[in-house]
């Protein structure tokens, strides 16, 4: 397999930057994270929560022992943690502690599965080693199942290129201190050598390790340096952050047997790679152990929302070429079976308001057809395209329809209505109608919604070609738009993050950008709202952020 074989991020965000050329011719929050400098000495990474319950949240540390016990390193003596979770930043009412010992085995992180809490109720949270405390965490738990909550709120973040900029969306986020958790859809970090993306001459700060990750402690080291950003300290350090992967947690494209930039000849098995990349992964992340091997599982906030976290890349085939038919064959798959019936299964039974589904690759269709829909059907057929048009990017659910068409039928049988895809890895913001069949769009009541998420920092169409934001970039949304009228906003070349507003009446997404992913201190401006109503299906602009 080579690189002309699959379409890769890159090549995708690249063709759509051409395409776009070509057209015309044709807070307060952060001081939890920044608290006590005196205690690094053990607590160099911070504190993190994630996953939370009703009765229950997931704390995250990492401990470094002796100066020798960095990240990756195998070093350092096994460590006994002491934790405790507050009802106060002060600790003047301690509700719940404990004990972990911790070791070179998992490098040195930490996590304690806390129960016997109150649902919907903030908490502060800290470690102990030989008497000394680590920074303080906030964190949130969910409402209770049967608790009908006003609202609930979450961020959401995805695609952070270390060596492309600033994390300032998490900062801004970590200032959003209503917010009940922060949902990362994907790419947390990036596996590439330093240079390879952006390209020297771009990088805004070189990561660590330089060369590109193979083995567990590249990925450690990785993971590493990525809880030692300031604004991700503060993000973790205040809400609960809700996590799956994406490919670049282990190569470009992954799929089950391999990836874009995996060599098994000079790399090794795929298997061990992708083994080490999980690995590492559960270590660093705040997400619960028991899900280990994959990410995908299910959470809920009251009558509110059930949100169904999606893996596709563990069980996925390998990408199809694009343009080719093998889209469209039933034996590919992006979820595998089991998931995709777990997902189903969890849309039909849920008895929430509102079914989110959190999928790190755009299930909505983007694609160019050149014939009448009525016509491209049959065309397919013979000549062997896709049916549902010429796919832009087969990483996406577009290359495996089938799986896509299976899901769409089985909302639109069971009548299974307020279903929202929450959506991120291709560095761009959408929001979207989820028809059935695009080609007949819109005749056909559309069956979901999704809202897409830009990145934080990983490039997008004016990075790659060098040019000011929101201008060559203007005719491919134009074009986009034009081939795929259920494409209700779309913006190429902003960075930024998404705050998502759940009501019993309505979802609602805000999209806001930062001003320069190269400042440290870049500001952010809100650039759109988008909302679905309850029982409509479909995407209409909102006048401002949600208050």
């Amino acid at each position: 397999m080579t690189d002309h074989d699959q379409i890769s991020r890159r090549t995708a965000v690249t063709a759509v930057a051409a395409t776009a050329a070509l057209l015309p011719f044709a807070g307060a929050a952060t001081a939890y994270a920044q608290q006590a400098p005196e205690q690094s000495r053990f607590f160099q990474h911070g504190v993190a929560s994630g996953d939370p319950l009703p009765d229950g949240v997931l704390l995250w540390t990492r401990v470094t022992p002796t100066p020798s016990a960095i990240p990756g390193s195998g070093r350092g003596p096994a460590t006994d943690v002491r934790w405790q979770v507050a009802a106060d930043k002060d600790f003047a009412t301690v509700v719940a502690r404990g004990s972990v010992k911790t070791s070179a085995a998992t490098d040195h992180t930490v996590k304690a599965d806390v129960r016997g809490l109150r649902p919907a109720t903030h908490y502060y949270y800290r470690f102990t080693v030989d008497g000394q405390h680590s920074p303080v965490g906030r964190t949130r738990t969910a409402p209770a199942h049967d608790t009908a909550a006003g609202n609930v709120r979450f961020g959401v973040v995805s695609c952070a290129n270390w060596e492309s900029g600033y994390f300032s969306p998490y900062r801004h986020l970590a200032a959003r201190t209503e917010l009940d958790a922060v949902l990362h859809l994907g790419d947390y970090l990036y596996e590439y050598k330093s240079g390879e993306y952006p390209d020297f001459k771009y990088v805004v700060r070189p990561h660590s390790p330089a060369h590109e990750l193979l083995t567990l402690a590249d990925y450690r080291i990785r993971h590493g340096a990525h809880k030692t950003d300031p604004d991700a300290l503060a993000m973790h350090a205040t809400h609960p952050v809700i996590a799956i992967w994406d490919d670049h947690e282990f190569a470009d494209n992954a799929w089950r047997g391999g990836a874009v930039n995996h060599s098994p000849d000079t790399e090794g098995p795929w298997s061990a790679r992708m083994a080490a990349a999980k690995q590492a992964y559960f270590e660093w992340m705040p997400v619960r152990p028991s899900t280990a091997g994959t990410t995908y599982r299910r959470l809920r906030f009251g009558t509110l929302a059930d949100l169904h976290l999606l893996d596709l890349r563990s069980f996925r085939d390998e990408q199809a070429k694009p343009g080719s038919g093998a889209v469209d064959d039933p034996s590919r798959t992006i979820t595998g079976r089991a998931q995709l019936d777990w997902l189903k299964a969890g849309l039909e039974r849920s008895d929430t308001a509102w079914r989110l589904v959190g999928t790190s690759v755009m299930v909505s269709q983007v694609a160019f057809g050149a014939v009448p829909a009525h016509l491209l059907g049959p065309l397919a057929e013979i000549l062997g395209i896709p049916k549902e048009g010429l796919a832009a990017n087969t990483d996406q659910w577009d290359g495996y329809t089938d799986d896509r068409h299976e899901l769409l039928s089985h909302l639109s049988d069971r009548g299974i209505d307020n279903t929202v895809f929450l959506t991120g890895d291709i560095h761009m913001a959408w929001a979207n109608e989820v028809p059935l069949k695009a080609a007949t769009y819109p005749a056909t009541r559309p069956v979901a919604t999704e809202f897409v998420v830009t990145s934080v920092t990983s490039d997008n169409v004016d990075d790659f070609l060098h040019v000011a934001p929101h201008t060559v970039s203007l005719a491919g949304v134009a074009a986009i738009r034009a081939a795929n009228r259920h494409v209700k906003w779309l913006d190429m070349d902003s960075h930024g993050y998404g705050v998502l507003d759940v009501s019993a009446e309505r979802t609602q997404m805000d999209y806001f950008g930062i001003s320069d992913k190269t400042d440290p201190q870049a500001t952010s401006t809100h650039l759109r709202s988008y909302r679905t109503r309850t029982g409509s299906r479909q995407i209409e602009r909102a006048d401002g952020p949600v208050a």
